[in-house]
This record gives structure tokens, sequence and C-alpha cells, in this order.
């Protein structure tokens, strides 16, 4: 009797001849092009801006009920029909997709693909900041876990967008983790941060690290102050080199990491707006602003040789998200 059949024999050397290879590897310009038809994702916060996730504000916003005035807190909302409104005054739906369609008008200017989200859910009216739902790393994209239940469900409109676009999903936050993507950056190619907040838990920022690691990317961890949700209020790239932030809302341990990384610091001014941090590269040094920048701050950044444009964006932010926040990059060129 035969050791090994004639059919074994004859299988077991086509499946070693076709054999499975691990290199390159999955993030590779070769096999995301080849298999997933483009080079998907970002490594860094700054280069040039080719594709980004946006959502118009639509019906959604209805929910929003004038008689829900929360005295006690300046605001309005529904804990249990799930929204509120930030702003002092109302939001003005005309005005706000007004400003959304110059803002959609002047990134594509700027050399973007916007894609805007496919349909919203159903009430969450806070889907324009889209940001926090999908985080873009190299080779693809991470969908988060929104931290308040009235945010939960934005997810799943994001993950089909994402899938009929045909970006890999290399992660969703599950479990107990919490995780949205304004409290996550990248400082460079080999360096990212995240900030734990109410928002942000650490499960959550385990689970992100688990994909950074096997891409050689070290991700560091900031404990955001009070009830502040995200780090993009405190702190954003808007160079390869270059951060622009507040120095009294992040700890000193950070600011020593961004200095032995070789990043230059550009801070706020007294007179700058509260909102004046929520901008957005769309490359290396060249940023769009908003409302609130002062001259001071201004002169500041053009002598650390960043370039700026400016759009009116103060009815959309009036709702607790600026330009950074209603933006989901999903690819930037790599550094």
């Amino acid at each position: 009797m035969s050791i090994i059949t004639e059919h074994e024999y004859r299988y077991n050397n086509l499946i070693k001849e076709f054999g499975s290879k691990a290199e390159p590897a999955f993030e590779s310009e070769e096999q995301q092009v080849n298999v997933w038809g483009r080079r998907w994702g970002c490594n860094n916060d700054v280069g040039q801006l080719r594709m980004v996730l946006m959502h118009r504000p639509g019906d959604e916003m209805n929910v929003v009920d004038p008689s829900k005035k929360l005295n006690d807190i300046g605001a309005w909302g529904d804990v249990k029909a799930g929204w509120y409104w930030r702003g002092p005054e109302l939001p003005d739906f005309d005005e706000m997709r007004s400003q959304h369609d110059e803002y959609v008008k002047v990134l594509r200017e700027e050399g973007a693909e916007v894609v805007y989200l496919d349909k919203c859910a159903e009430g969450k009216m806070k889907s324009v900041y889209c940001r926090d739902s999908v985080i873009a790393v190299d080779g693809g994209a991470i969908v988060t876990r929104m931290g308040p239940p009235i945010r939960r469900g934005e997810e799943l409109p994001v993950t089909r967008t994402l899938a009929n676009l045909g970006m890999p999903i290399l992660r969703t936050i599950s479990g107990t983790g919490l995780m949205e993507g304004g409290s996550f950056a990248f400082l460079n190619p080999t360096n990212a941060v995240v900030g734990i907040s109410s928002r942000v838990n650490e499960e959550g920022a385990r689970q992100v690290e688990e994909i950074l690691a096997p891409q050689g990317v070290t991700l560091h961890r900031v404990q955001l102050t009070g009830y502040r949700l995200h780090i993009d209020g405190n702190f954003v790239m808007v160079d390869t080199h270059t951060a622009f932030l507040n120095p009294t809302l992040l700890p000193f341990t950070f600011l020593e990491t961004l200095e032995e990384l070789g990043i230059k610091m550009v801070d706020v001014s007294p007179d700058d707006h509260p909102g004046v941090l929520n901008v957005l590269a769309t490359r290396p040094g060249r940023v769009i602003v908003g409302h609130g920048i002062s001259e001071r701050t201004q002169e500041k950044l053009e002598k650390a040789g960043i370039s700026t444009r400016y759009v009116e964006y103060d009815k959309v932010a009036q709702g607790g998200g600026g330009l950074h926040c209603s933006t989901g990059p999903l690819i930037r060129d790599p550094l």
C-alpha cells in the first residue's frame, strides 16, 4: 500500500506551487492597489487630502424642538429623544447648509474628493460631525463606537458608506470600548495620540493600538480635563513638524513628547475664539480656518510657514463642532 495516494501527491504539489505569501504587507501600495483598487487610508494628519467623508445637514435636524429649553445649562435637548443643541441660539438650518456647501466647495478646490454619507441615521442630528465615527489609518478605516447613547447609531451609515466605496474596514470598536475620531491624531507616520475622556476610554484606545502596533505606530495617551470631549479642541497638526495648540489644556508630559519628536508648537492667543483650534490641514502647511482666529494668531501661523484659507462656519459650529469635526479624512498622501 502506498504511503500517499496519487491524488494527495498531486494536491500537495499544487498547493505548494501556489502557496501563501505574507509579504508584501497588506498596507503596501502594491497590495492596496492590486487587491483594493487604490491606496486607502492615512498615515498622517497633514498630507494632501485626497478623499474626505462629509454629511450635509438634512432632515435629521428636524428632531430639534424649540420647546425643549434646558434653562439650567443654557442649551436645548431631550435625553429620551436623543438630541441636544449646545449653541446659544437655535439652529438656522438653511444657513448651516449654505455654510456646509461652501466648505465642500473649498475642499474640492483644495484637491479633495468629497464623499457624502449615503443615508443618515434617523434623528442623529450630530451626523454632520462625521470625523467622530471613522478613523482612517494606513491601509483602511477603523469604525469607532460613539460614547453617548444619543450618538450611538451613527456608525452604521458610515460602515455602509465605506463598504460601498470599497475601503477596507480594519476594525470596528467593540465590547465596552469607546472611541471617537475627534480624539485621535497622527503626530507623524510612526506616532499617534489619543485623548482619553468621557468619550474615549482605555479599552477603545487599546483596540486602536492593536491596529497601529503592527504598522509600527506608537500610540500616546493624553488624559483630557473635566468634560472636554476630544483632543482636537486642544491640539491639531498643521504641518509635518508643526502643531497648533492650547498648552494650558495639555499635560506637560505631552508637550515634552512633541519636543522630543521635533514638533514646533504654535500657541493660541488670548484674543482667539474658543473654537479656533477646529481647523483642517489640506496639505502640509496649508490650513482651512474658521471664525474667531485673531490677527495675532494669524501672524504666528504665517511666521511658522503656515498659509491659511478662511471659511465662514459659525452656524454649523454652534452645534458643537467646527471645520475639523465636519470632515472624516479617508485618504491622504503618505509622508
